[in-house]
């Protein structure tokens, strides 16, 4: 399964991205009432520049306290981004995911964010992929 094939699956495909003067609590705010894990960082909310999960937010919190929420995010920001197109493979980006440590991944088409996906929109289609595999030998077997 491609990356574009997740992206299409996906019910909502617009990515949040944030102002890299945008301070970490309302960031924070964002995840929260969003519902999601990660904010792109972006001066013109096409390019992307950083990454920032609720992992960040957490172990800054964890390092200095409550005085790290009045702090702008691209002080907190991931900038070497581990990015896809939507042509790869979930199998390859699963591995990269795991390798990597990391929850989400930017899709880059031609230096513009077209999308994110997450590892778990990726374990999703890795186990629709298995079950049609499965159903497939399965009929074989039976002779269907």
């Amino acid at each position: 399964m491609l990356v574009s094939q997740i992206l299409k699956s996906k019910s909502d495909d617009a990515v949040v991205t944030s102002a890299p003067t945008m301070r970490i609590s309302e960031a924070a705010r964002m995840l929260s009432d969003k519902r999601i894990g990660t904010l792109v960082i972006s001066k013109d909310g096409k390019t992307p520049d950083g990454i920032l999960s609720e992992r960040d937010i957490v172990r800054e919190l964890g390092r200095q306290g409550a005085g790290c929420l009045d702090m702008t995010v691209d002080k907190l920001m991931t900038t070497k981004l581990v990015t896809c197109s939507r042509d790869d493979r979930a199998d390859e980006i699963l591995q990269k995911m795991t390798d990597g440590r990391f929850r989400h991944m930017p899709v880059i088409e031609d230096g513009a964010l077209v999308g994110l996906i997450s590892l778990g929109d990726v374990v999703k289609a890795r186990l629709t992929e298995l079950a049609m595999e499965k159903n497939a030998l399965e009929g074989m077997i039976m002779g269907h």
